[in-house]
């Protein structure tokens, strides 16, 4: 008893000690705030920001360069749509990028070197919801092309929260009860991991924004104020790969960061150019394709997120298109799998459907792509996909990632219900009419499932 006592006071003692420091921390950061606008500094740059932002005119100071080993970031202001972005010092022991690494990158990303990120993705970087909360496990995600990157990574943290060196304990409860500490330990490892794993395991390179620029605009690369200051860091130990990036994890998670930006780049440039020319086939020529004032992934993106290999396709191995021409399918089961539908496809189309390597994962985990919506479904019976037994009936949770979901949705899938048992006034003849779109995409994967949503209304 009198140790249980100890611990309970050891415990308070310690969120005590990170509430301090956090309040110390935020007022460190105003106190920047307040040194820079009101009393000025030597050291000012100048910061342009592209769309809906501010008058090329008006300028942020700045205090000085925080250094890798303590990284801060610059607090959202009215001043300024985007926050200025954290950056390392130019000594930190990277190699810096040159015009060729940067026009070869640009042209791997969007099919030219003249094209920049919309708004959308400089604003997107990984920041979790409130700890010791409903989505405590969960990833705040806005809106764009960024969001699925954000929802595939999601899929890896809930693998690493629930399945990570667990053997009991893997209940949704667990989820919600994580502290700060343990979401930025299971992001660095999460984003290591992806990195690792796109790098052949084999090194792991990572891109960071430094104080310098060492590119400028030609007539044939267009800058944009961060490409041209990143510094590369290779790294050839996972575990190296996992304290690098937990020490700079601020160059992720902090607003202003372009955290998402910087994760495809590290990702890029750990499957090396070499690689991707090699996944990649006839049907994807590069890795995002314009929609709407944006971007969006093409599935080279998230594949070589779930599966580390850049496959555009979703079928399992090679095919051959219209023409003939061999396509690129997965090779290789992942851990966190892929369910996809969509109103406007075809179940005819052999192409678009989802073979079985995405489609029945090594873990219960699936990103899903819901009428271009990116969610993701998990169960936290570890065993689900193992025992035939249990996917007679069991349970499902969904993230959708929109700002009204409050917690995740529970759900529970019926593999073996009777025909009598649903509703004999539905017209059986049109495609969606019947289920909800996440319905029709769980039923990609069990056919004639039937969904209990426990008083949730359907969405997506």
């Amino acid at each position: 008893r009198t140790m249980q006592v100890s611990d309970q006071e050891q415990c308070s003692w310690e969120l005590d000690l990170e509430e301090i420091t956090g309040k110390i921390s935020f007022l460190d950061k105003w106190r920047q705030i307040f040194s820079c606008h009101r009393l000025g500094t030597n050291n000012t740059t100048l910061q342009n920001h592209e769309g809906n932002h501010p008058p090329a005119d008006e300028t942020e100071a700045e205090t000085g360069i925080p250094q890798p080993e303590r990284q801060g970031y610059w607090p959202s202001s009215s001043l300024c749509s985007i926050p200025k972005p954290p950056i390392i010092s130019s000594k930190s022991g990277g190699f810096p990028i040159s015009l060729a690494m940067a026009t070869k990158l640009r042209q791997t990303i969007f099919g030219n070197a003249m094209q920049v990120f919309s708004y959308d993705w400089k604003k997107a970087h990984f920041h979790f919801h409130d700890p010791f909360s409903d989505l405590a496990f969960a990833l705040e995600v806005g809106k764009g092309g960024a969001r699925s990157i954000q929802m595939a990574v999601q899929g890896s943290i809930i693998k690493h929260l629930l399945f990570t060196g667990k053997e009991k304990d893997c209940n949704l409860h667990s989820l919600c009860a994580v502290s700060k500490r343990e979401q930025d330990q299971g992001l660095a490892t999460v984003l290591a991991g992806i990195l690792w794993m796109a790098g052949a395991a084999e090194k792991a390179t990572i891109c960071l924004v430094t104080e310098d620029t060492y590119v400028l605009s030609t007539p044939d690369y267009s800058g944009d104020d961060f490409t041209e200051r990143l510094q590369l860091f290779e790294l050839t130990e996972k575990e190296a790969t996992e304290r690098f990036i937990y020490d700079h994890l601020q160059c992720f998670k902090g607003e202003g960061s372009h955290g998402v930006i910087l994760f495809l780049y590290s990702l890029i440039f750990s499957r090396t150019f070499e690689r991707l020319q090699m996944d990649l086939d006839a049907s994807t020529t590069h890795l995002l394709q314009p929609s709407a004032g944006s971007f969006l992934c093409r599935q080279a993106v998230l594949n070589m997120i779930l599966t580390g290999r850049a496959s555009p396709n979703v079928f399992n191995g090679y095919q051959k298109g219209e023409s003939q021409e061999i396509l690129h399918g997965v090779l290789t089961r992942s851990e966190v799998g892929y369910l996809r539908w969509c109103k406007h496809v075809s179940e005819d189309d052999r192409l678009s459907q989802v073979g079985s390597m995405l489609k029945t994962p090594k873990l219960p985990i699936w990103l899903c792509n819901i009428n271009g919506n990116p969610s993701v479904l998990f169960s936290t019976n570890k065993q689900l996909l193992s025992d035939w037994r249990a996917e007679r009936r069991f349970d499902l949770y969904l993230y959708s990632g929109r700002p009204s979901q409050k917690k995740p949705v529970h759900l529970t899938v019926d593999t073996h219900s009777h025909h009598w048992e649903r509703n004999q006034h539905e017209d059986e003849h049109v495609p969606g009419r019947r289920f909800s779109p996440v319905e029709m995409a769980i039923r990609t994967k069990w056919r004639e499932a039937t969904i209990n949503w426990h008083g949730t209304v359907p969405f997506l």
